[in-house]
């Protein structure tokens, strides 16, 4: 019997950018009154053209504007795209705006919506080999390729996902760890499947109060996934991390990076983010 591949196979949809922004007070402050409110209606338009969903486009190429909360930055602006270029073509038009003359990047971060076929790999595979196949020959390839294009049509809802209109975000990398005695990489895929298919049923007893986006990075940022939760009361992104760090997957193999809050603002309402008067 040939063995079955170690690698899950994977569903891909849109493309993601995190921009994190500082703003330049002092420059800010420096600027005249009527200046300053040009600039910030300027970048309001040019936010509101991008934030809404376009009905003549398939999928939901959309922005959002969050208020940072806490000293990690002001501004989180949040990109989901058809593809890279899609989204190198919204920053930099953006970049091109005056008002980002005054918003100094303090972070970011990219990756790309991604769903996980464990159990659907598992089933796959031992199919394929009981058919006599070799792993990775052009048969195998093919089929493979067959069973990715019917999930991916069947679960495009979920890889092209609008951004949730939730009141709040939570916004984290996080790597499965390497080198150390335990490796996730090195463990058996039926033991991965398990553990992901419990650690599963954690996020499934949530889905009534916050909505997750996973997304993957590896080979586009410095993490190897971006999780995102939104949610209208800010205490279940605790309640949910909390608990999903005493399931088996998290607590042995996961670290977590630096984690954003964010508020969201329409993009109409920057102008009073920007004087204070946004509540």
């Amino acid at each position: 019997m040939a063995e079955i591949p170690a690698v899950p196979l994977t569903l891909e949809g849109s493309f993601v950018l995190h921009q994190m922004f500082r703003l330049r007070r002092p420059e800010w402050r420096a600027l005249e009154e009527r200046h300053a409110a040009q600039i910030v209606e300027e970048g309001a338009r040019a936010l509101s053209g991008i934030e809404q969903r376009r009905p003549a486009e398939a999928h939901p190429n959309q922005s959002a504007v969050y208020s940072l909360i806490g000293h990690k930055g002001d501004l989180l602006l949040v990109h989901f795209r058809d593809s890279i270029e899609d989204l190198h073509r919204a920053e930099l038009s953006l970049a091109h705006l005056k008002l980002f003359d005054y918003l100094e990047p303090v972070h970011s971060y990219l990756s790309v919506v991604e769903l996980g076929l464990y159990e659907s790999s598992a089933k796959t595979y031992a199919q394929l080999i009981e058919q006599g196949l070799e792993p990775h020959s052009p048969e195998w390839n093919t089929a493979v390729a067959d069973v990715i294009a019917r999930q991916s049509v069947a679960m495009e809802p979920r890889l092209y996902p609008e951004i949730p209109g939730a009141r709040y975000v939570c916004f984290y990398p996080m790597d499965r760890k390497r080198g150390e005695q335990k490796n996730w990489y090195m463990t058996p895929m039926p033991e991965r499947q398990r553990q992901m298919h419990e650690h599963g049923l954690i996020g499934r007893r949530y889905a009534g109060s916050v909505r997750q986006i996973i997304t993957g990075s590896i080979g586009f940022d410095d993490w190897e996934w971006g999780v995102d939760l939104f949610a209208d009361d800010p205490l279940v992104f605790k309640k949910l991390i909390y608990e999903m760090r005493f399931d088996e997957v998290s607590a042995v193999y996961a670290l977590f990076g630096s984690f954003y809050v964010g508020l969201r603002i329409p993009a109409a309402g920057l102008p009073r983010l920007f004087d204070g008067s946004f509540a």
